[in-house]
């Protein structure tokens, strides 16, 4: 009988140089499970070849040109590339991480960010934040590891570790777009707590995790939060991946005022071509409103990328969001958008220049939706139109060790 292993491991750390993303590496970066080892347990490493401890960095500059031209330059209702009509530096990170491997069980990530992208990822509208928030957002990455040499072997993680929920990164250079899906920036990019991984076997995995909050750099409460994830690879091109979130989200701790959450993903992964489809639904009654009515959102994003040849690719990403009661994103309005995105990555050695072009159309609609256009109608308000186009490019360099 062969024993095998999946492992969960978290993005940004170790993106292949040459040619688009693998299944493996689309999977570690979004929290499923990876390819299972033919040689049971852990893969075993020759450590000359494949050393324990990486490090690297990356920066990311961005330019959003709005055709609504907001006075603000806000890309309104917006946790990432929140800035428009400027050139930013959306994402700037240093890393250094430890691989948890059969020679060497313990394991450990440090990743230190800034820029726009940093600056208001982990919060949930309207709600408190986390003390000394602003200096944990600086914080990508920072938890350990540990293989515990329990059957297939078990995955145990501690700390700030990338989400077990949705299918984008927080970083661009990890994503087919530049910019991120709707759902994606209204879903947690990370989590604070802990997580326990196990693979059953080639075919079916399993992960659950204990965390602060829904987003986790706000502090609704002191509760955790639950959760659980199966993961399901019936062939070598299919994965489909269920993650169900519980837990309390607001000043009311009692039970009948939790959230539940779920999000869905199926991907097929071909040898040139991926697509994904993502979807996100969410519930929870408002403890606060009066006769405490029901709240609901959700959410879809269909995600395809084409590797042209050599350092080309295409993407192109349609998706819907309607928060029915402006709970998640402040205002109540459905969002119908759609992006497309043209990349060219030139390897160097250790290192990768990934420039994308991008066109982005979102229209809002409702009694909150709109985006921010002109100049100011009011003293400190600034009008609203129902639909916005968008030119982006976005330049990103990634320096990482094998």
């Amino acid at each position: 009988m062969v024993l095998t292993m999946w492992i969960v491991v978290t993005p940004v750390l170790g993106e292949e140089i040459l040619g688009p993303l693998s299944n493996d590496q689309r999977r570690q970066q979004n929290g499923a499970m990876e390819e299972p080892s033919k040689q049971g347990g852990l893969p075993q490493q020759d450590l000359a070849v494949s050393p324990l401890w990486h490090y690297g960095g990356f920066v990311d500059l961005g330019y959003l040109l709005n055709f609504n031209y907001p006075e603000n330059h806000l890309f309104r209702n917006r946790s990432t590339t929140t800035r428009v009509n400027e050139l930013d530096l959306n994402m700037g990170a240093v890393y250094i991480r430890k691989d948890a491997t059969v020679q060497s069980r313990w394991g450990m990530e440090l990743l230190a960010q800034g820029g726009q992208d940093a600056k208001d990822f982990g919060f949930g509208v309207n709600l408190p934040k986390l003390d000394h928030s602003d200096a944990l957002r600086h914080l990508g990455l920072a938890n350990v590891s540990y293989l515990a040499p329990v059957g297939n072997g078990l995955v145990l993680q501690g700390g700030i570790f990338n989400s077990l929920i949705g299918y984008e990164s927080l970083y661009a250079k990890n994503n087919f777009n530049y910019t991120r899906a709707w759902i994606a920036d209204y879903s947690p990019y990370l989590m604070m707590g802990a997580n326990a991984q196990y693979s059953f076997n080639d075919q079916w995995a399993g992960a659950v995790f204990v965390i602060n909050d829904y987003f986790h750099l706000q502090n609704a409460n002191s509760l955790p939060s639950y959760g659980a994830q199966v993961a399901y690879k019936p062939t070598t091109q299919w994965t489909w991946k269920e993650t169900v979130y519980y837990g309390p989200d607001q000043a009311d701790t009692s039970v009948e005022f939790w959230r539940l959450f779920a999000d869905s993903i199926v991907e097929w992964k071909g040898e040139d071509a991926t697509v994904a489809l993502d979807y996100q639904i969410g519930t929870q009654k408002s403890a606060t409103a009066p006769g405490n009515p029901r709240q609901f959102y959700t959410g879809a994003s269909l995600s395809a990328r084409w590797h042209i040849a050599g350092p080309w690719a295409v993407a192109v990403r349609p998706e819907v969001y309607w928060d029915r009661n402006g709970v998640m994103t402040g205002f109540e309005q459905f969002i119908r958008a759609v992006t497309t995105t043209a990349e060219y990555k030139l390897p160097y050695r250790w290192m990768n220049t990934i420039l994308r072009v991008e066109y982005r159309y979102d229209e809002s609609t409702g009694a909150g939706g709109g985006f921010f256009k002109g100049n100011e109608i009011a003293p400190g308000v600034i009008g609203l139109t129902p639909a916005q186009h968008m030119l982006i490019v976005g330049a990103i360099w990634t320096f990482d060790s094998p």
